[in-house]
């Protein structure tokens, strides 16, 4: 379905007011859900759809999943919390797990941003190489 320019930014004007101190807060997204359902206004879908996504980028954005290949003690896991925090800042949900394909190393995910020290990588670069 193609969203109209101003579905976009009625989307993105309900996605800001859901903002408060840069955060997304759940409980006005879901009034905000509501209330459009109740008064649905032109082209609700549409506007929706829209918002629906920026809010799930959103999630996205600050959500770090951590892939190991064993599971990390709970020191391991706050060196990890400590150093993505400073890069992304406060507010991350962390996801700490184990990957048995890694062999070894890590890869972290945060939002598109993805961090790959892992052996699998490592080897199928080598393997491209040649």
């Amino acid at each position: 379905m193609k969203i109209s320019k101003q579905a976009r930014r009625d989307g993105k004007q309900l996605f800001r007011g859901c903002m408060a101190d840069g955060r997304l807060e759940e409980a006005k997204v879901r009034e905000t859900v509501r209330l459009v359902l109740e008064r649905k206004p032109r082209g609700w879908l549409a506007v929706l759809t829209h918002f629906q996504r920026l809010v799930k980028l959103e999630l996205d954005r600050r959500t770090a999943r951590v892939e190991s290949v064993v599971a990390l003690d709970d020191h391991q896991q706050g060196r990890m919390k400590d150093k993505l925090e400073a890069l992304y800042g406060a507010g991350l949900n962390f996801e700490f797990v184990q990957n048995a394909r890694l062999l070894g190393g890590l890869r972290v995910r945060v939002g598109s941003d993805v961090y790959d020290g892992s052996v699998e990588t490592r080897l199928a670069a080598l393997e491209q190489s040649f």
